[in-house]
C-alpha cells in the first residue's frame, strides 16, 4: 500500500494560504478535480480524503501562485510558507541521518507549538521517532489517516535523505485501532512492521545502524525533489516496505535520472556483494538490473506526468532522454500509450 490518500485537512490547509493572500480558491479546485469545498466540511459532496493525484495538483498550483516551495502536507493546519523548504537546506549538512534527524527536532523545537514536536530517542539498538505530545489514546479516539499519514510521510522522507530504504521494526499510535479489519490489515501492510494501537505517542521504530547512513543528497537533488513534490514520498515506488533485494536495488537506482543511472558497481559496493552474486539473486527473484532500471523509470514517468506543473519534455529530461521523441517512443512501449494521452487520461474524472 501506498499514500494512495491525503486527508482533507491538508488540502484545506494549503487553501487556506491562497485565500489569505485574496487568491479565488474555486479555480484552483477544478484544476485540481476536487468537485467539493475542503475548506467547507458541509459543502456538497464533502470526502474526509482526497486521492494523491488531486493533492498533488492542488498542491503544485497553491506554490506557484506563491512563488515558494513549502510542504504543506507535513505540518497540516498552520502551515508556513517555505518552512519545509529551509529545513531541508538546514539538514543537506549533516554528516549522517541522526544528525539531521537531531536538527530537524531543534527546528521544530524553535519553531512550531509543542503538540507538534518531532523526538529522537535512542534504547540499545532501537531508535525511535515520533510526535512529542501524548495524544488521544486516552481519549479513545482512533487512529485517522492523518496520523496514519504523517509518520508514514517522516519515514519515506529519511529514506529519501538517506537513499536507501529504512525498514521498520514497529508503529505505535496513541489511538485505538480501527473498527474495520481491512484497515488494520492495510495500515500493518502499508508500515511492513507490526502496528500498535492505545500507545502513549505516534512514533515508528528502527534499527539504530541506520542513523550513520551519510546522507547522499545535495542541494540540485532537493530542488527536483520539490519540484516534484509530493510525489516521492507518497507513490514513488521506492517508498517500498519490504526488505527483499529486488526492492532494496530499486530503492538504490531512485526516480531522478537526469544525471544517469547508479552503475552495477555501485550497487553491488553498497551492498557488499559481488557481481555475479546480485546477478545470481536477482534472477532468482525472476528479473535482471537492467528489467529493474526499465521499471524505475516507467513507474518514475507516470509519476511525474501525474504532476501538472512539469511539462513532458521537463519529465523526459529527469528521465535521462534528451531526446524528447526517444521518451515518447519508450513510454508508449512501456504503457501502450504516449506521455501525452497518459495524462489526459490521469486528469479525467474519477
Amino acid at each position: 500500500m501506498d499514500l494512495d490518500v491525503v486527508p482533507t485537512k491538508f488540502a484545506r490547509s494549503l487553501l487556506n494560504l491562497v485565500v489569505e493572500r485574496g487568491y479565488d480558491h474555486n479555480g484552483i479546485l477544478r484544476e485540481a478535480n476536487i468537485a467539493f469545498n475542503p475548506m467547507n466540511p458541509r459543502s456538497t459532496g464533502y470526502q474526509n480524503n482526497i486521492s494523491a493525484i488531486q493533492y498533488t495538483r492542488l498542491y503544485q498550483q497553491v506554490m506557484s501562485l506563491l512563488q515558494d516551495q513549502a510542504f504543506g502536507l507535513m505540518f497540516g493546519e498552520g502551515v508556513t510558507p517555505g518552512a519545509f523548504r529551509m529545513l531541508c537546506y538546514c539538514l543537506l549538512s549533516c554528516e549522517n541521518l541522526e544528525k539531521a534527524i537531531k536538527r530537524g527536532c531543534e527546528f521544530f523545537r524553535t519553531f512550531y507549538d509543542a503538540d507538534t514536536h518531532l523526538y529522537l530517542d535512542t534504547r540499545r539498538d532501537n531508535a525511535i521517532v515520533g510526535y512529542s505530545s501524548v495524544k488521544k489514546g486516552f481519549a479513545g479516539d482512533t487512529v485517522e489517516t492523518e496520523d496514519l499519514y504523517k509518520l508514514s510521510v517522516w519515514h519515506r522522507y529519511f529514506c529519501w535523505l538517506i537513499g536507501s530504504n529504512i525498514l521498520l521494526k514497529e508503529v505505535r499510535f496513541a489511538g485505538q485501532a480501527p473498527a474495520s479489519k481491512i484497515k488494520v490489515e492495510k495500515y500493518q501492510q502499508m508500515f511492513g512492521c507490526p502496528v500498535y494501537y492505545g500507545q502513549l505517542r505516534d512514533e515508528f521504530v528502527f534499527d539504530t545502524r541506520y542513523l550513520k547512513y551519510p546522507l547522499v543528497q545535495n542541494e540540485q537533488g532537493l530542488k527536483d525533489f520539490l519540484r516534484t513534490a509530493p510525489y516521492p514520498l507518497m507513490v514513488m515506488p521506492n517508498s517500498r516496505r519490504d526488505g527483499s533485494l529486488v526492492n532494496r536495488v530499486r530503492a538504490m537506482i531512485g526516480h531522478d535520472f537526469s544525471k544517469g543511472f547508479p552503475s552495477f558497481e555501485k550497487i553491488t559496493d553498497a551492498l557488499n556483494m559481488s557481481a555475479p552474486t546480485l546477478r545470481r539473486r536477482l534472477k532468482k527473484e525472476g528479473t535482471t538490473f537492467q528489467q529493474l532500471k526499465d521499471e524505475c523509470r516507467r513507474d518514475a514517468a507516470m509519476a511525474y506526468l501525474s504532476n501538472s506543473e512539469l511539462s513532458i519534455n521537463a519529465v523526459a529530461a529527469l528521465m535521462g532522454f534528451t531526446d524528447p521523441s526517444a521518451f515518447h517512443r519508450c513510454f508508449k512501449k512501456w504503457t501502450g500509450k504516449t506521455p501525452g494521452e497518459f495524462r489526459s487520461t490521469e486528469r479525467e474524472p474519477t
